[in-house]
């Protein structure tokens, strides 16, 4: 029996609204067959980040635009329709933008934001367009869609929305939301209540959870939840037929009476009826060829003969007018050659005006940024910032006009430098540490700092893990593949991380190993840690280790593990006397998750990764309310990440207590380093290494810091040249001397921890390459090859300026 989809409807009663609300929710479900067959039913929730009566009446006429227009397109199907309605909403809101109070941010995109279902039969269509969500649930799974323009509200400068189209089947829900209700309740909750709850009820109970955690402004919120409605239809009822005679049905007639005797006679007259058809065609035919014999006829012509004379006349003429073509041919083509040299040349006249008068723009930009007694940047961020883009779009147009680059070099070296000051640009000196001899074919890929303060590496060209003794630089084997030691056999290295005394390694087989050094010389005692609960079934696909110290007098400590196969973060208790991990693990996330791409892991209390390029923190399980802001520097960086606009981090780390202090995370594609605040964050600065030749000599060993520990990641696989056979635990390698080794280059982070700074002085970052150890001092050099020498302010993305950092001596 065939069904049709009905719609289940659920929204916040307005009377149940907070006062300080601006959203504004939309539902038209047409009654007229013809317009719900080709517009469907229109769901729609515009929601806006600030409050107030005239930002209500802002997200009131972007919703009336988008109803009107939508349905009044008949030009077009849903999704065109749908993106032009958004669009038209877009540009009313610009029209009324500084009268409503739309304060934009520094990417130009508004406050409002708008999320839009159409269904129609079982298509769905959805677009969302800034601060708003849609969340599709099917088999109690919660599922995000597609969101290219989240950080683009309304009204934007420029927008292209784009609409996702998909099938609802029945037992499939669709939330409209606000983000406001969501980073204050969690995507878990918005699914068991759509699960287990009418969509009506639904959204009433979130909102009273919503009231009830203090929830303020932004509540709109919209729910649909698909079920079947039975179509059915009473067909005729069939008579059997029953003949009176009693001879109807036997071998010489057939079953209905009398049928036999009528196909006869309709029959004969059908042959009849031919017959007499053909003798009509044959009698017409006859005479129409009679017909034809009586029109008249025409006599053939007579052979005419043209004198040789006339014939060589016409010649002559089309001779004369084939020169006379040619003639007129090159004229005009010599005519239109010496046009185009003339007005080819005026063009270059203008070419060179247009570029001149474009690098005049940008000359003026730049003096209205900075001058005598003027500092924009200090004082205006924001106009500021709108100018330095001017001036680079000026200098773009005058290059392309054909002006050398050697014109445009100066102006572009002052505005990257005021854009440096805007976006916390800080340029910083590498000093080389220790590098590996030639003679020993190393390929570091991970390096922490060990119990002992001493750098420790891991090696995948010998299958090492080396401590670095930066007073006497040499480099002492902790351990190898293939050592005995406890009764035991070492596999390949591939994890390490320090847990309180300790250092523990991870090796191939999933074995663990304790090293606990002994004196400040490097000497240390080197046993296998058992039991830990389960690890054999970990598998080869474990991507991260690391370690939280619980009481520092007992050097007791916790062991997690990020676990693909059981798509959690594992954490393992200590037993009493500390020798092993004996108890079964706690899943650490609150739902099972896919963690196959996650990779570096710091943990400070909470729990940091970066997953897929994005950090996340997790505290009690759930991953909401932190995100890492966007730094908002795109005019300065031409390589985004997988997560859109964002950049795709790869390595974390930090040195100080949980929530106080900054995480640095490694941004590979840009070649540099950004600071968060752990807090909350919020985006502090960035640390670019200054050029080759600038980097200040290698500064005394680091001393010893009871940061938390935090894993190491090894770096994608690279073949190593050679590898070194297993040897004794305990192999010095000497340093080659005062050589300080390659130019150092960001573009090959292998690994990196931070050496936090004593009273007010700046952090320390110790990376690894392939064969040297660095340290840098996150902090402005006195000279850099470009940019401002001490950034005074930075746009944060709220829009608020703060001053740069003090620079101190380094630790």
């Amino acid at each position: 029996m065939a069904f049709r989809l009905q719609m289940k409807l659920g929204v916040v009663p307005e009377q149940d609204r907070l006062p300080d609300s601006p959203d504004t929710v939309v539902v038209v479900e047409p009654t007229v067959g013809a317009i719900a067959r080709s517009k469907g039913h229109l769901y729609l929730l515009v929601a806006s980040t600030i409050s107030g009566d005239r930002i209500r009446e802002a997200t009131q006429l972007a919703g009336d635009t988008i109803r009107n227009e939508y349905y009044y397109d008949e030009s077009a199907g849903i999704r065109v329709c749908l993106e032009k309605a958004i669009v038209a909403a877009n540009r009313r809101l610009a029209h009324i933008r500084d009268r409503a109070g739309l304060v934009a941010d520094v990417r130009g995109a508004g406050p409002v934001g708008v999320a839009v279902a159409v269904v129609r039969g079982n298509e769905l269509y959805v677009a969302t367009v800034g601060p708003a969500e849609a969340y599709l649930i099917r088999g109690a799974r919660l599922s995000t869609l597609p969101d290219p323009d989240r950080h683009r509200g309304l009204p934007a400068d420029e927008l292209m929305p784009d609409v996702w189209r998909g099938e609802i089947s029945v037992g499939d829900s669709l939330v409209l939301i606000s983000p406001n209700v969501m980073a204050t309740l969690g995507p878990d909750e918005l699914k068991d209540a759509m699960v287990t709850l009418h969509p009506q009820s639904a959204m009433e109970h979130l909102h009273h959870r919503f009231v009830g955690a203090g929830g303020t402004g932004s509540d709109g919120a919209i729910a649909l939840e698909a079920t079947e409605v039975s179509v059915t239809q009473r067909g005729r009822t069939l008579v059997p037929v029953r003949a009176p005679e009693p001879l109807a049905g036997t071998p010489d007639h057939g079953p209905i009476p009398l049928a036999d005797s009528v196909t006869d006679g309709v029959a004969a007259v059908q042959e009849s009826a031919r017959q007499v058809r053909d003798m009509a065609g044959g009698a017409m035919g006859r005479l129409v060829h009679r017909l034809h014999d009586l029109l008249p006829t025409r006599r053939p012509a007579y052979r005419r003969v043209t004198p040789m004379s006339a014939r060589r006349e016409t010649q002559q003429r089309a001779a004369i007018a084939i020169l006379a073509f040619i003639v007129v041919a090159g004229g005009l083509g010599l005519g239109v050659t010496m046009f185009t040299g003339l007005r080819s040349n005026q063009g270059a006249l203008q070419t060179a005006a247009v570029g001149q008068r474009a690098l005049d723009l940008a000359r003026a930009d730049l003096e209205r940024v900075t001058g005598p007694g003027l500092d924009l940047i200090a004082n205006d961020p924001q106009n500021a910032l709108k100018l330095l883009k001017d001036a680079l779009t000026q200098l773009k147009a005058a290059e392309g006009a054909g002006l050398p680059t050697s014109s445009t070099a100066p102006l572009r070296t002052r505005v990257v430098a005021g854009l440096d000051r805007l976006f916390a640009v800080v340029d910083v000196k590498d000093s080389v540490l220790y590098t590996f001899p030639t003679s020993v074919a190393v390929d570091l890929r991970a390096a922490i700092r060990g119990p002992d303060g001493a750098p420790y590496v891991l090696d995948a060209g010998t299958k090492s893990v080396w401590r670095i003794d930066l007073r006497a630089k040499k480099a002492s084997a902790v351990i190898r593949s293939g050592q005995q030691a406890a009764g035991a056999t070492a596999a390949d290295p591939k994890l390490i991380a320090t847990g309180g005394p300790d250092l523990l390694i991870l090796d191939a087989k999933n074995v663990l190993w304790r090293w606990r050094p002994s004196n400040a010389t490097g000497a240390g005692t080197l046993r296998r840690v058992s039991p830990v609960k389960g690890s054999s079934g970990w598998g080869s696909d474990i991507r991260g280790l690391g370690t939280y110290l619980r009481n520092a007098d007992t050097g007791l400590y916790n062991l997690y593990v990020i676990d693909p196969s059981e798509q959690q973060i594992l954490a393992y208790s200590p037993a009493i006397d500390g020798g092993g991990f004996p108890a079964d693990p706690i899943g650490k996330l609150a739902t099972a998750r896919d963690v196959s791409k996650m990779g570096s892991l710091y943990i400070d209390g909470d729990i940091f990764v970066v997953d897929d390029g994005k950090i996340e923190r997790f505290v009690n399980g759930q991953s909401g309310g932190w995100d890492a802001a966007d730094p908002a520097d795109e005019i300065l960086r031409p390589n985004p990440g997988a997560q859109g606009p964002l950049p795709a981090y790869a390595l974390i780390t930090s040195g100080s207590d949980r929530r106080t202090g900054s995480l640095y995370a490694w941004d590979p594609a840009n070649r540099r380093v950004v600071g968060f605040g752990k807090s909350d964050g919020r985006y502090t600065e960035q640390y670019r290494l200054a050029q080759p030749g600038t980097g200040v000599a290698p500064g005394a060993s680091p001393g010893t810091s009871g940061a938390p520990a935090a894993s190491t990641i090894p770096s994608p696989t690279v073949k190593a040249t050679a590898r070194a056979t297993a040897g004794p635990a305990k192999s010095p390698v000497a340093s080659p001397g005062p050589t300080p080794g390659p130019a150092a280059t960001w573009a090959d982070i292998r690994g990196c921890y931070i050496i936090p700074g004593l009273s007010g002085a700046p952090d320390t970052l110790i990376w690894v390459s392939a064969t040297t150890i660095h340290s840098v001092v996150l902090e402005a050099t006195v000279t850099g090859p470009t940019g401002s020498p001490e950034p005074s302010s930075s746009i944060k993305p709220g829009g608020t300026t703060r001053p740069s950092p003090s620079i101190g001596p380094a630790p």
